[in-house]
């Protein structure tokens, strides 16, 4: 089963949870932003994912960056809180879950973009006049505008 998104659907499924995810925002010296691309859907999106029993928002990031794209990160401070409970998300496994992602800003420290081969098909540095021609979700368009649009301010929603 391929994993699904609604976002303000008509008629979405009913979330049965509420799992914590968190996703970055990486730039680097050339002002380029960090992107991977996901495995089942081809689209575009920050890399990130949920943040695990016992580990902190800020591991999660770090580990989640590493593992997606190769690239290890130091996460600066917090771009945004999202948790619309318009944006439902039913996973591989059938699990139906209401979105709830914090999304940081972060440098990176070492490595060079490469996909995981299994959730990222392809990681890279991408330039921000780039951006718009990107396949990516409303939900992923969102939070990377306000990061890169707002930088000082962290957004709530």
């Amino acid at each position: 089963m391929a994993r699904t998104e609604y976002y303000h659907h008509p008629d979405p499924p009913r979330p049965t949870l509420v799992a914590p995810s968190v996703f970055a925002v990486v730039r680097d010296d050339a002002d380029r932003v960090l992107l991977v691309r996901r495995a089942d859907d081809g689209f575009w999106e920050l890399p990130g994912g949920r943040v695990e029993v016992g580990e902190s928002a800020v591991d999660a990031a770090e580990r989640e960056v590493a593992e997606e794209s190769g690239v290890a990160i130091k996460v600066l401070r917090v771009a945004g809180v999202y948790s619309d409970p318009g944006h439902v998300i039913v996973d591989g496994t059938g699990e139906v879950r209401q979105q709830f992602a914090v999304c940081v800003h972060a440098r990176p420290v070492s490595g060079d973009p490469r996909p995981d081969g299994e959730e990222t098909s392809e990681a890279d540095w991408v330039a921000l006049d780039r951006l718009d021609g990107l396949a990516m979700h409303p939900a992923m368009r969102e939070r990377l505008r306000h990061a890169l649009t707002e930088p000082g301010h962290a957004h709530a929603g």
